[in-house]
Parts: structure tokens; C-alpha cells; sequence
């Protein structure tokens, strides 16, 4: 099993930052994306950013400029470094990773628990 640990969540300011990390450990396999997720209140959970394992970036628009996503192969840890946060940023953050047992088997999702994010006007 996989396990992720995150982060550097808190409450900070509007037009702040934080970093948030993602600490992978246990049966990882093959890594195939690695992402960050989050859910704010009363919403569903939606693609903040991702990275895949060949070094591919995918953002959300509402995040493009202000976040940045990034991985430590080395250490199995993922970070979003996050920029010019805005009250509408408040979530609950998740680390997401895809990986594989064997380079041909079948994707799996393994989550973090989450932490949570405030952004104060």
C-alpha cells in the first residue's frame, strides 16, 4: 500500500503564500502522474495541478501563474508552491498519485488525507 503524508496547509492572508508537501512511502511501484487536488466548501474535489513521471505539467486555469507544482524524485515527496492565494483558494488540498505494480498492469490512486488551506480577505 501506498501512503501519502501532506503538508504546510494553514491560514494565511490573501496575496500570501505556503507550500504545501506531499511525503510518499510504502509499496510505490510505478509512478505514473502525481497531483494536487482540493475541495472547497460545499464544492466537488477538482485538478489543481499534476505531473507526470516524464515531467508533463497540467494546471488549472484558475491556478496558471500563481502555483507551481513540483517533485523530489529522490525523496518521494511533491510539493505546490503556492502564490498570490486568494480568498477563493480556501480548500481542503489533497496529494493524489498514480502508479502502477508493474509497467503493465492496471493504474491505481492512492490519496492523502488532506490539508486545509484558509485564505483571509
Amino acid at each position: 500500500q501506498v501512503q501519502l503524508v501532506e503538508s504546510g496547509g494553514g491560514l494565511v492572508q490573501a496575496g500570501g503564500s505556503l507550500r504545501l508537501s506531499c511525503a510518499a512511502s510504502g509499496s510505490i511501484g510505478f509512478i505514473t502522474v502525481m497531483g494536487w487536488y482540493r475541495q472547497p466548501p460545499g464544492k466537488q474535489r477538482e485538478l489543481v495541478a499534476t505531473l507526470t513521471s516524464v515531467g508533463i505539467l497540467n494546471y488549472a486555469d484558475f491556478v496558471k501563474g500563481r502555483f507551481t507544482i513540483s517533485r523530489d524524485s529522490a525523496q518521494n515527496t511533491l510539493y505546490l508552491q503556492m502564490n498570490s492565494l486568494k480568498p477563493e483558494d480556501t480548500a481542503v488540498y489533497y496529494c493524489n498519485l498514480r502508479s502502477r505494480r508493474t509497467p503493465w498492469s492496471g493504474d491505481i490512486d492512492s490519496w492523502g488525507q488532506g490539508t486545509q488551506v484558509t485564505v483571509s480577505s
